[in-house]
């Protein structure tokens, strides 16, 4: 197999500077701001989160006089914030987004960019009407190997796509949300009550905040949480607007800590013709206990081949089918009598050349990443150069809505027990 290091080269200069906020300081806050202040010009100017012990970590991270806060609201009232990082529990990325755009800021919204079906249309009218600049954060996408992957696929590489397989594993506590808890954590740390505004009311519970994930009144599960990957970058290189229908199965095997999610989810969703693709089928799953030791891949097959994305970058393969479509072996041809077979043999060779009867050959190829790579890093220059241009970014609120919404049809799925059919022109439930 051939390897094909892709060559990376994209200087950026600060011509102008841009002054972040992050809302939500945990594990995706923390790396969201660390990554954004890789691109030059860009400073940070305050932090919000719920918990105070993550606010001052964040002051001992970037100076003691760091503006902080825990109602982010106020963040939005700065006017030195001209756009904000939201890195909070899924049921807030509607609602801050939301209020963030209507008071002027930027958005870099982690995915998924809502935690219901109903709430993305709202939030890609406001972007439409405020005019503001929406990031969502599946930064998978901005890799310069899913670049290579989609340009590779459309000049028709693997020949007709028919389906695609997904995973997503994991084989660890933490991979399954399971993460170190705070000596502290306490109602009089947490603003709890903020925390659950919109939910019912109900206790303080340490689990819900620090690990909301495994919660869906406050997470997504693995379709929201990772799901959203696979289908994102499944969009992007077919540049499909979504399946047609989703239908989805899981249990609770392993991790019985209290969550009411699966831990082994899978969905199929059925992607029907478009002008921009032919019909083909979807097969996702996420796996906490899996005892391949965990992975992600994305295998795309074609009619004379298979793409494989991995973490590293993208392999493919071939297996093209000769022109004669074979005779004997495991074949009904020696079922017959003997004098019909030498005749259907006689036919066959005539009708076929030796060329013809020969499958076709094509050099597997491997795609790696640069040393060094970073795709999100990419994804935030993507969003900055947006703010400062006023062009289009790679995943806004329309594009990242169409891949969340067939990942949280998923959960519809699983807990209905029943197959939910997808508009995916015009973003809806049928």
């Amino acid at each position: 197999m051939e390897e094909r290091i892709l060559q990376y080269n994209k200087p950026v200069t600060a011509n102008d500077k841009i002054r972040v906020a992050v809302i939500g300081s945990g594990i995706m806050g923390h790396n969201d701001i660390e990554t954004a202040l890789k691109v030059p010009g860009i400073e940070l100017a305050a932090a919000c989160d719920l918990y105070t012990g993550r606010l001052e970590r964040m002051k001992e991270v970037y100076g003691k006089d760091l503006y902080t806060t825990r109602d982010y609201r106020e963040i939005l009232e700065r006017k030195d914030v001209d756009a904000v990082i939201i890195a909070v529990s899924d049921n807030w990325h509607a609602r801050i987004s939301t209020d963030a755009m209507n008071k002027g800021k930027h958005v870099y919204c982690e995915k998924p960019m809502v935690h219901k079906i109903s709430e993305g249309l709202d939030v890609i009218k406001t972007q439409r009407q405020t005019k503001k600049i929406m990031q969502v954060g599946s930064q998978g996408i901005s890799g310069i190997d899913y670049l290579k992957a989609r340009e590779l696929y459309k000049a028709g590489e693997i020949g007709q796509l028919n389906c695609i397989e997904a995973i997503y594993d994991r084989q660890n506590a933490i991979g399954a949300w399971e993460y170190t808890m705070p000596t502290d954590g306490s109602e009089t740390t947490v603003d709890w009550d903020r925390y659950i505004a919109g939910t019912p009311k109900q206790p303080y519970d340490a689990k819900k905040f620090f690990w909301w994930r495994n919660y869906k009144d406050f997470g997504t599960g693995m379709p929201g949480d990772l799901f959203v990957h696979l289908v994102t970058g499944i969009h992007y290189v077919t540049g499909s607007k979504g399946p047609s229908s989703i239908f989805s199965a899981g249990q609770l095997a392993y991790w019985k800590d209290g969550r009411d999610v699966p831990d082994v989810t899978t969905c199929i969703m059925d992607y029907a013709e478009t002008p921009d693709h032919p019909a083909f089928q979807v097969m996702l799953r996420v796996n906490f206990v899996s005892g391949t030791g965990g992975g992600s891949s994305v295998k795309f097959i074609g009619s004379e081949g298979v793409l494989e994305k991995t973490g590293d970058g993208f392999s493919i393969t071939h297996s093209i089918m000769s022109k004669a479509p074979g005779i004997g072996g495991w074949d009904s041809l020696t079922t017959y009598p003997q004098a019909m077979q030498e005749e259907l043999k006689k036919q066959y060779d005539q009708k076929w050349s030796d060329t013809d009867k020969q499958p076709l050959s094509k050099p597997a190829i491997k795609y790696r990443k640069p040393d060094g790579y970073n795709e999100h890093v990419d994804h935030f220059i993507n969003f900055f150069e947006a703010i400062k241009s006023g062009n289009p970014v790679i995943e806004g609120p329309v594009t990242a809505f169409r891949a969340a919404a067939p990942c949280l049809a998923s959960n519809e799925s699983y807990f209905q027990k029943k197959i939910i059919y997808w508009d995916a022109e015009n973003m809806k439930v049928i």
